[in-house]
């Protein structure tokens, strides 16, 4: 059995500490993102892999200079971890996505509409609407989309 000398294990020690703390620190942080909206955040030095725990909830994508752009994609709560060249784990974020404050909810019994309100009340699609109204909102992005670019339909 290998002999270090005590300045080695306690510098050791006291790395394992460091880490343990850093990670138990990062396992408590969260993020709060409005759905289909991204906001951006620091990633941690020598980032290299980026897990997403439900890409349906919410998506993550590196930029140059350690800029992370957090999105929201619907309604809920997952996490996302950021891992160095070896596989270690970085930090570790909750991600809270919700609706955006400054929308409008009108409920007819159980079909519910959503309107973005800024400054006037406009149909959006959102997470839980009816399927009419949603569908129709999607109807009118789509051919106001192939409007702008040279498809009538």
């Amino acid at each position: 059995m290998a002999r270090f000398p005590a300045r080695e294990l306690r510098f050791a020690a006291a790395a394992a500490a460091v880490l343990i703390a850093g990670q138990a620190k990062a396992l408590d942080d969260t993020l709060d993102v409005v759905v289909d909206r991204a906001t951006v955040v620091r990633a941690p030095a020598n980032t290299a892999t980026i897990i997403i725990g439900n890409p349906l909830i919410a998506d993550a994508a590196t930029q140059k200079s350690g800029v992370l752009v957090v999105t929201g994609k619907s309604f809920g709560s997952t996490n996302f971890m950021v891992l160095d060249a070896s596989g270690a784990v970085l930090s570790e974020t909750t991600v809270n996505v919700r609706r955006a404050p400054e929308g409008l909810v009108v409920q007819r019994g159980v079909k519910r509409e959503s309107y973005a309100c800024a400054p006037r009340c406009e149909p959006v699609l959102a997470i839980g609407d009816n399927t009419e109204s949603f569908g129709q909102t999607a109807n009118q992005i789509q051919q106001r989309s192939n409007l702008s670019v040279g498809r009538a339909e």
